[in-house]
């Protein structure tokens, strides 16, 4: 598996005007989004920090151009998270996306998945800033998504794992193409679930998320079948014991 190591720090101001002078021919059209979920046609909007490479800031752009299979094809890559929450039974707790998604819907997937925001507070230029800019966005996805209140997911309680730089499409029109900060939390949380987001719940052991991929008529995202075949339950096996070897990885696993 090929990885690569962060050694830049960008300094001129990250913009959108930065995206489209690096990207001209990205398509920054709105027809894409007729006939989805007016809740979702909104979070479209909602600013991804874009990357290079090497996961450093070079701009931003909306949520709908960045997830566009045209832009991705140019090269357009943007910053996001997955959670990993275990009760203290160690089960992970698992989400089937809502129906609405106009990205992957229904597809059963980790805890939380999302992007953090072209904002200072989620946006960092190295690692440990970038680091808590996912934690902080994590905190609130989590409330989105799910209704767990951060104060039940403590920044200080979430584990950064890795880094996996992935493309995968959704359909013909929409996909993902990700550098992805693994997060892993042990707590036991209270939901509140937000329909227009997730559909479904369950908490799973090892061994009952094994059979899930087995079964044919159970569809997962794309991101969470590669790490759960890569590292999951290697992962999943330290959790009790420790997972101090496996947090803080410098380098980006390339999974493309």
């Amino acid at each position: 598996m090929a990885t690569t190591t962060v050694t830049e720090t960008r300094t001129e101001p990250i913009t959108a005007e930065t995206v489209l002078r690096l990207f001209p021919d990205i398509d920054t059209s709105e027809g894409a989004l007729e006939g989805h979920d007016e809740e979702q046609i909104r979070l479209m909007d909602e600013v991804c920090i874009v990357l290079d490479e090497n996961d450093v800031p070079i701009g931003k752009a909306s949520k709908k151009i960045c997830h566009l299979m045209t832009n991705i094809d140019k090269g357009l890559l943007h910053r996001a998270f997955s959670v990993f929450l275990f009760n203290d039974k160690n089960e992970l707790l698992l989400q089937q996306r809502a129906s609405e998604k106009i990205t992957f819907p229904d597809m059963w997937t980790n805890t939380c998945c999302s992007h953090p925001l072209g904002i200072p507070s989620e946006t960092g230029s190295n690692l440990p800033d970038s680091i808590m800019g996912v934690k902080r966005a994590a905190q609130r996805k989590l409330d989105h998504e799910l209704g767990i209140k951060k104060e039940q997911v403590p920044l200080e309680d979430f584990h950064f794992l890795t880094r996996i730089h992935y493309k995968a499409p959704s359909d013909g029109k929409w996909g993902e193409h990700e550098i992805d900060y693994i997060l892993f939390i042990k707590a036991n949380v209270d939901l509140n679930i937000n329909k227009n987001e997730v559909q479904a719940t369950q908490y799973v052991t090892p061994e009952k998320l094994k059979q899930l991929f087995a079964d044919p008529s159970l569809k997962f995202t794309p991101w969470f079948k590669l790490i759960c075949h890569s590292m999951l339950f290697e992962w999943w096996e330290h959790l009790e014991s420790g997972l101090d070897k496996y947090t803080n990885e410098q380098e980006i696993r390339r999974m493309l």
